[in-house]
This record gives C-alpha cells, sequence and structure tokens, in this order.
C-alpha cells in the first residue's frame, strides 16, 4: 500500500483529501505544520508528499527544499497562487507538480498515480553510465547521479529527464516528446515546466549553467544531451 504524507494546515481541507485517499487505498498520514512534517518524513519512508504553501511555522517553499536535500520523495504541491510564474517557482524548488486550489478531489487522486507511475518505473539496461571521461556519472540501480565523483540531489522527474536523455546520447528531443517520456501522456500542464526542470540540472550539474556541456539547447527543435567528447 502507498504512503502518502498530507502537509496542509487547514483542518477541513486535510480532512478531505485524507478521506479520499483511504477510499483510494492508499495509507494517509497527516500533519497540520511543517516541523511535525519533517518529524514524520524522519520517522518512516514515504511514496508521496502533499505539501500545502501556507504553513503556520514555515513557507511551504522552504519545507520543500529542505526535503529535497535529504530524501528523493515526489512532492505535489498545493496553492492558491494560480500564476505561471509561482508554478514555475514551486517547480525550481524541487516540486514534481502542482494542484491550484479549490481543486477537485479525484483530479487530485489522478495527478497523484501519474506522479507516482512516473517516478517509480524501473529502469532498464546499463546500472551505470558514464560521460565526460567520469566527470558525470548515473548509477540507475541506486538512482544516484555524481558529478566529478561527489553525489548530487535530484527531484524524481530530474533524474527521470536526465536518463532518458543520456540513454539516447546525440538525439534532439522536442519538449512535447520529453513531456510524454518524462511526465506521461495524462500531463496536461504548460510544456515549459521542462524548461525549468533543464534549468535544474544545469545549476546542478555544470561548471557554467550559462554554456553547458552536457545539456544542449537545439534552438528551434529542443534539447540535446552530449555524450561525447566535452
Amino acid at each position: 500500500m502507498r504512503r502518502i504524507l498530507v502537509v496542509e494546515d487547514e483542518e477541513k481541507i486535510r480532512e478531505v483529501i485524507i478521506a479520499y485517499l483511504k477510499k483510494e487505498g492508499f495509507e494517509a498520514h497527516e500533519a497540520a505544520a511543517g516541523e511535525s512534517a519533517w518529524s514524520e518524513l524522519a520517522n518512516q519512508p514515504f511514496d508521496l508528499v502533499l505539501l500545502d504553501l501556507m504553513l503556520p511555522d514555515m513557507n511551504g517553499e522552504e519545507l520543500c527544499q529542505k526535503i529535497r536535500t535529504a530524501y528523493p520523495t515526489p512532492i505535489i504541491m498545493l496553492t492558491a497562487k494560480s500564476s505561471i510564474s509561482h508554478r514555475i517557482h514551486g517547480l525550481s524548488v524541487g516540486a514534481d507538480d502542482y494542484m491550484v486550489k479549490p481543486f477537485d478531489p479525484q483530479e487530485l487522486i489522478a495527478r497523484i498515480r501519474t506522479v507516482l507511475r512516473r517516478t517509480n518505473q524501473q529502469e532498464l539496461l546499463a546500472d551505470r553510465l558514464e560521460y565526460g571521461e567520469g566527470r558525470l556519472m548515473i548509477d540507475s540501480h541506486a538512482k544516484q547521479v555524481f558529478v566529478q565523483h561527489k553525489p548530487i540531489s535530484l527531484t524524481p522527474s530530474e533524474y527521470k529527464l536526465l536518463l532518458v536523455m543520456a540513454r539516447n546520447s546525440e538525439r534532439t528531443f522536442s519538449r512535447e516528446e520529453l513531456i510524454e517520456l518524462v511526465m506521461g501522456f495524462e500531463f496536461d500542464g504548460d510544456s515549459r515546466i521542462i524548461d525549468q526542470h533543464v534549468k535544474n540540472l544545469r545549476q546542478k550539474m555544470e561548471e557554467d549553467p550559462k554554456n553547458p556541456l552536457f545539456i544542449r539547447t537545439v534552438f528551434g527543435a529542443g534539447y540535446r544531451f552530449n555524450g561525447g567528447s566535452l
């Protein structure tokens, strides 16, 4: 049974979400504040976190960043902020998806299933991929990425995007292709989510993110992973 942590300070909203989760066969746990959520995560593993941005003791984005530095757990943000800039910022700090309040609980369940499906697929082929004479290494068995032999922290979506491109080195992918491969056919959000994930990867992987060596922009076409000589 998949274990979901609901971090929401509004009791009525929290109760509705938990009721739907249990009805759909999930094991639901709850936290009304950031510190209690952090304690829950430290005590047991979760398959996904539903995270409200407005918490009484800390900003939800702050908690998202804190979770991301320690755990690979997928995160769906719950927010009343509907602008594109707010959504992109939420993705930039480590969220895998977002839901704008008010939302349909059934749509939330569908989003949860989609995120779980795309972040838990079995990875095939070689367990360890190396590029740039060992400068970048992807261990697909451990789902860990190393730059200059040091581990870096990636969100599940960032990791899968990197792995898909690295396994198809020198192939140019359009944003739409990457959306389908990484986010799934069900995803109906803005394709600019791929741009944000690429930006995040460059910040974490590249010495000079503005002049990337690994993930190259192909103007007018999309992105290509450079797996050859750097």
